[in-house]
């Protein structure tokens, strides 16, 4: 399932962003790569020990904790903490599929990266190119949001980003271990769940169908969540 969620950030939280990450001081992008994918990283990056990248993911987290859509798509039960990178003058990543695990860097934490998620910073018409083309079942898909908008997508899935070949692709990117590792189940909970929430605004959330269709979600996280 690949998802977009609207509105993450708002404009003054993105300026906020950008005015910080602009004034930064940025590393290769290769810091985190894996072997395949270091191959074909080409970028730059907020060191993973930043203190302004925990700052500013700590504040990307509260967002998403407020966000309607996401702890609905997502069923987050470890997040890895956010970094951010940035292409300009031709940089680009070439195709790659992300590691299955990460670890947090200082720590024995371990997060199985189901999701992936790019939160954008820049605004499309603010940069030509830098466009996050994902492979999936129905082909190809180019992503690029207005600045504050995310993407979710399953980690397993080939990608890439374009070469930026005017302005700045500013962003943030983060895995994602789902209580539903299994991308189609997660997809139909999610379906599931917007289903119920949309009857209850229209019949109460007492009616005998939302309640009924509310059972179901509930059994079926059980039958599939690990915690």
């Amino acid at each position: 399932m690949l998802l977009t969620l609207a509105k993450v950030l708002d404009a003054g939280e993105v300026a906020a962003f950008r005015q910080a990450l602009d004034a930064a001081a940025w590393i290769d992008g290769r810091a985190t790569a894996g072997e395949q994918s270091g191959k074909v990283k080409h970028n730059q990056q907020l060191a993973e020990d930043s203190p302004l990248a925990r700052q500013l993911g700590d504040a990307v987290l509260d967002a998403l904790a407020r966000h309607p859509g996401f702890v609905s798509a997502a069923l987050p039960l470890k997040i890895f903490p956010l970094l951010f990178n940035r292409y300009e003058g031709g940089e680009h990543f070439g195709v790659h599929v992300d590691n299955a695990i990460r670890v947090v860097t200082g720590t024995i934490v371990r997060v199985r990266t189901d999701l992936s998620a790019t939160l954008f910073l820049s605004a499309p018409e603010d940069y030509d190119g830098g466009e996050l083309v994902i492979e999936g079942e129905y082909g190809a898909q180019e992503v690029k949001l207005p600045a504050g908008d995310l993407v979710l997508y399953p980690a397993g899935s080939l990608h890439q980003v374009t070469p930026v070949t005017r302005g700045a692709r500013v962003a943030a990117f983060f895995w994602i271990q789902s209580m539903v590792r299994d991308d189609g189940q997660r997809a139909q909970l999610y379906d599931l769940d917007q289903s119920v929430q949309s009857l209850a605004a229209q019949l109460g959330i007492e009616h005998p169908d939302v309640v009924r269709l509310s059972g179901l979600y509930h059994n079926l996280i059980r039958r599939w969540a690990d915690t």
